[in-house]
């Protein structure tokens, strides 16, 4: 996916079919950026080192030294041994390389985006989510610029940043004043600036275009990397890597999911175990039991092992009595149950036990719970998950 300079704007074409055509385009971009960004084929390599190796030149650096490691908790380790190599004298591993290739980098984005039709808006990423997708939104009439914030940045960050990125860091230790690139999972700044250009929403003089070369370069070769004075350590990507789409998302949103097994692995045996997006111990998966659930202090993790032992397994080997229980008007047949927290959940929140108005894939229809205030009633506690009374859910017909 090379990126083509242009040396301006194209010209407007303000028709219904133009617009959706581009918007059209737009969604190609988007899922081949996305494809890169979750790929688990092995580094290339040659490709990758020849990228860094232009980048520092583009800083006045020779060449580095190449050093590979099979996952990035792998190059991690790599990282610190290299430092304590400089413990003891004045010379320091994190030096200007990292720092002028992040300066060489921001200053070209922000070169782009000067000159592009329309802003990084800076309240857009609190509701890009409400946005149709891309074909019906151009149809609509919404700018073709913001349909690149929605569809590209927007929507391949969700994807790589706040799905694998986050995965990935929890296998790791901090590493301060280090700067790290993402590789892979940098398509979405990359992806975002080649759509502004293949749109012609941008001038993108021969520079910027070179060095979006290299970015693309980057993001199409190698998993994440490290640049220091005369060194630059590069991890392998994943060999197994398992996502599912984000219920509601519109721009082909992903999130990490496995029910068996972790959800991203590295050659070296690093793996996460991931379920529905939620970052969990291996426990959850393989052993989920009352004490451990009891035990455990993050919400959502004790959420993902309650449902994954059953909310009605749980309640009865928990040993804890509803509070209140009685017929659903909202959907026939079912029962609300309200039920006090466990006191080791150190919480005076109550937990409303439904059922799901839909039937799931198989026929089944999936029992889950809700976190309520501290109401005495289940039909209130129903109630107020509608922002209704009790007696205005009582008179609901059937809900989904």
């Amino acid at each position: 996916m090379r990126t083509r300079a242009t040396s301006g704007r194209q010209p407007l074409i303000e028709s219904t079919e133009h617009r959706v055509d581009q918007a059209w385009q737009l969604c190609t971009l988007r899922d081949g950026w996305l494809a890169h960004g979750l790929q688990t084929a092995s580094s290339d390599r040659a490709n990758a080192e020849d990228a860094v190796a232009e980048l520092y030149r583009r800083i006045g650096q020779a060449p580095p030294a190449f050093l590979w490691a099979d996952s990035p908790a792998a190059a991690h380790a790599i990282i610190d041994a290299e430092n304590h190599r400089y413990s003891d004298s004045t010379a320091n591993l994190v030096d200007e390389a990292s720092g002028r290739i992040a300066d060489l980098f921001r200053t070209s984005r922000n070169r782009l985006h000067r000159r592009s039709r329309r802003p990084h808006p800076t309240s857009f990423a609190q509701t890009w989510r409400h946005f149709q997708p891309p074909p019906e939104a151009a149809a609509d009439g919404v700018e073709l610029s913001e349909l690149v914030w929605q569809t590209m940045w927007n929507s391949l960050r969700t994807s790589m940043v706040d799905g694998v990125v986050a995965a990935i860091r929890a296998q790791l230790l901090p590493l301060p004043t280090v700067i790290t690139w993402f590789g892979q999972q940098d398509a979405y700044r990359v992806g975002t600036d080649d759509a502004f250009i293949q749109l012609g929403l941008t001038r993108c003089g021969a520079d910027d275009a070179a060095l979006l070369d290299i970015r693309s370069r980057l993001v199409q070769s190698t998993g994440w990397w490290w640049a220091f004075d005369g060194l630059c350590v590069l991890a392998e990507r994943p060999v197994e890597l398992f996502t599912e789409p984000i219920p509601g998302g519109v721009h082909h949103e992903r999130r990490l999911h496995h029910d068996h097994r972790p959800a991203i692995e590295f050659a070296d045996g690093t793996s996460t175990f991931v379920l529905h997006g939620t970052v969990v111990p291996e426990w959850v998966i393989d052993d989920p039991t009352v004490a451990r659930i009891d035990a455990e202090r993050n919400v959502e993790i004790r959420r993902c092992a309650i449902e994954r032992l059953g909310w009605d397994q749980y309640l009865d080997a928990a040993g804890l009595d509803p509070v209140d229980r009685t017929d659903d008007p909202g959907n026939p047949g079912c029962v609300l149950e309200l039920y006090s927290s466990p006191s080791q959940w150190r919480t005076s929140k109550r937990i409303l036990l439904t059922t799901n108005g839909s039937t799931e894939r198989d026929g089944t229809r999936r029992r889950y719970a809700i976190g309520v205030p501290g109401f005495d009633s289940a039909l209130e506690a129903a109630g107020w998950t509608y922002g209704l009374t009790g007696a205005d859910y009582a008179r609901l017909g059937r809900r989904t």
